[in-house]
């Protein structure tokens, strides 16, 4: 069995204009949002085997802090593939997971992770707001069997769902 929990970067900032989009840091916010998320996760104790990440400043600025919530170690890689990938990318990334992890975070950008859960799970989403986790099961052992349909949601959660 292999847990896929997809998390769209906590919301960012446009203070600066002269930034290019792939620098962009969180807000006060997104700050708060992803540090909510992180305690949320452990709270439901959903411990990954590591962290994929956009290299983007806001995605990794959100693995890094739900990471900092598990209080240990946890493996955040850096995918470059990541930046607003599309479904068939974002596939090819998961695919390609070793299979020594079972249960991995990805954390990445709209529109692509809002198709991507979509297109797991044959759930409609709509628009996933910011900071928001969609956990998916897959009852295999091996993530190049991962397709379309495969998947089950376990969890939907955001920063403004209520507990």
């Amino acid at each position: 069995m292999k847990d896929l929990l997809l998390i769209r970067h906590a919301k960012s900032s446009w203070s600066n204009a002269g930034l290019k989009d792939y620098d962009r840091p969180l807000n006060e916010r997104g700050l708060l949002a992803a540090t909510e998320m992180g305690k949320r996760l452990v709270s439901f104790k959903i411990n990954p085997d590591c962290i994929l990440s956009s290299p983007a400043k806001r995605a990794i600025s959100t693995a890094e802090l739900i990471a900092r919530e598990y209080q240990n170690n946890i493996k955040i890689i850096e995918e470059p593939k990541l930046y607003h990938a599309s479904t068939s990318l974002l596939l090819q990334v998961v695919n390609q997971v070793s299979n020594d992890y079972n249960r991995v975070f990805l954390v990445g950008h709209n529109p692509g992770l809002t198709d991507f859960a979509e297109y797991l799970s044959n759930q409609h989403f709509g628009n996933l707001p910011t900071a928001a986790v969609v956990g998916i099961r897959f009852e295999f052992d091996d993530w190049s069997l991962i397709s379309g349909s495969t998947g089950e949601i376990i969890l939907y959660d955001f920063p403004k769902n209520l507990h």
